[in-house]
């Protein structure tokens, strides 16, 4: 395990995931709302939204669940300022809190649900992530995870260019270098399971062409260019520029009808038993 745990503070600091936090939550939201239903939660209930960025769905959470206080939790103090400005009209219900995921400041068994979304590929080690995310959800509680996966993006191939290429070689191999898993969405339903979890269930919001506007889907992959073709470079020995290529042609299969695009985002959730 490496001994940072944010080595992608630069990227997830930059303005670039800002617009990443809103156009995934603009593509990701209207089908995931829905696996709320399993949970049957509802009342004064007690949420974490741990890794909240900038409250994209913080917020959400708490409009789904009137009665709910919500706590949202981030290492980075830029994106929790920016949150707190546009949740002001839910401040009475919703708490922003700097926090470090390894060692979280709460009680043992204080929320009825912890939110952890675009997290786990972002931290080495994520089972100690997950540890402290089981110990402060109550017995009965649940986890709701969404846990990106680089290796279920996939795009036209052209004689040229071959995403799924792109992807392991640049994605995954700087994930890899810096400590983080980036296929922790296809290991998650094993962690849980190994967690103690019971009701373990893995789920796929489906952000493709057909389901998801063609610009929304493109913002986010212009997103991650400009926030990591730099990084992705320096991993692979290639220029930045030429990382960015590979990102633009991607956006070009995106906008351009009918050429199919599609990203699978696994969502894994779970109960912590009652005893």
């Amino acid at each position: 395990m490496t001994s940072n745990r944010n080595p992608q503070a630069e990227q997830m600091g930059d303005e670039s995931m800002v617009r990443n936090l809103s156009h995934q939550a603009e593509a990701i939201w209207p089908q995931e709302e829905r696996l709320f239903d399993r949970y049957a939660l509802s009342g004064p209930l007690h949420i974490l939204d741990l890794g909240c960025g900038t409250g994209e769905i913080t917020r959400r959470l708490a409009r789904r669940y009137p009665q709910a206080q919500v706590t949202g939790v981030d290492i980075l103090e830029g994106n929790l300022a920016l949150a707190e400005r546009v949740s002001a009209d839910l401040a009475d219900r919703i708490h922003y809190q700097q926090g470090d995921a390894f060692d979280l400041s709460f009680d043992a068994d204080t929320f009825d649900l912890v939110v952890c979304r675009h997290m786990s590929q972002a931290v080495p080690d994520f089972p100690q992530v997950l540890a402290e995310i089981t110990r402060v959800l109550r017995p009965g509680g649940w986890l709701h995870l969404l846990s990106e996966d680089y290796g279920m993006l996939h795009f036209p191939a052209t004689e040229s260019f071959d995403p799924d290429v792109f992807w392991n070689r640049n994605a995954i191999a700087f994930l890899a270098s810096i400590g983080c898993d980036g296929r922790v969405g296809r290991h998650s339903p094993t962690l849980l399971q190994a967690a103690g979890y019971d009701d373990v269930a893995m789920d796929y919001v489906i952000v493709d062409t057909l389901r998801v506007p063609r610009d929304i889907f493109a913002n986010i992959i212009a997103a991650w260019r400009d926030g990591y073709s730099a990084s992705l470079a320096n991993v692979t020995g290639r220029t930045p520029q030429a990382a960015a290529a590979d990102f633009d042609r991607m956006m070009q299969a995106i906008r351009t009808s009918p050429q199919y695009a599609v990203w699978h985002v696994p969502v894994v959730s779970g109960r912590k038993p009652a005893h």
